[in-house]
């Protein structure tokens, strides 16, 4: 039974998260786990009278450090830093899955623009208004996303994060690509929601709505967290 976003309600919350843990029972490492789950979630989404799907896109990250990126993810990565020598502990905002309407957005090899961001300290993560504000929604200061050891000293890992809402992403600051993306797919409302992994690196899921999602069932994507964070824990410092 598929789950409405108009009425993300309590009983549907918890359903979600059984099909998300099911969903990646079976992979054998984080990206198949991730691609697993958002693929779930951009099915589950649907229009209860229609069945039309309500997600435009959905999107695993994962912060990770420069030195471990596969070969791909350092040539983006470079390219991204201008000719700036990067530091092999550097990290980098790295896309693990993607599931979407749109036969590119179903391919993380195939992103223009987010296989391996950069985010060498604090000031850049500024610059990234999404991405600053996802983080300061999970409850972390800015200067966790570019130092791991920041979130293990202080326990953050052990938290249960809020989660990034943009209720209308129409006109909003936070949400990139108005006209190119925002505007022609429809996009009504926003949804991050992750945590901390075992290193203090970061996960994040962000679905894009093509409903309005309100405040009360963003919310409930707080517990999802960590279904998620259950669902790759046997491997997510690979």
């Amino acid at each position: 039974m598929p789950s409405d976003l108009t009425r993300f309600d309590l009983t549907a919350m918890l359903r979600c998260g059984l099909g998300l843990r099911s969903a990646a029972h079976a992979a054998r490492d984080i990206e198949a786990a991730a691609d697993a789950i958002v693929r779930f979630l951009h099915d589950e989404f649907r229009d209860s009278a229609t069945d039309d799907r309500q997600l435009a896109l959905a999107r695993f990250y994962r912060t990770q450090a420069f030195a471990t990126l596969d070969a791909a993810q350092h040539r983006f990565a470079e390219e991204m830093l201008g000719g700036v020598e990067p530091d092999p502990a550097m990290r980098c905002l790295c896309l693990v899955a993607t599931a979407g309407s749109e036969r590119a957005w179903n391919d993380r090899r195939t992103s223009r623009g987010h296989q391996a961001i950069p985010l060498p300290n604090p000031g850049i993560v500024e610059r990234a208004p999404m991405i600053a504000q996802m983080i300061r929604g999970f409850g972390l200061e800015l200067s966790a996303v570019v130092n791991p050891e920041h979130v293990l000293r202080t326990d953050m890992h052990g938290r249960t994060y809020g989660v990034f809402h943009v209720e209308r992403a129409l006109g909003s600051p936070y949400i990139p690509a108005q006209a190119d993306f925002v505007v022609p797919h429809r996009i009504e409302s926003v949804v991050g929601f992750g945590g901390a992994l075992r290193g203090g690196d970061i996960f994040a899921v962000i679905l894009f709505s093509r409903v309005p999602i309100r405040h009360d069932a963003a919310d409930r994507f707080r517990s999802l967290a960590l279904d998620v964070k259950a669902a790759i824990f046997n491997f997510d410092d690979a």
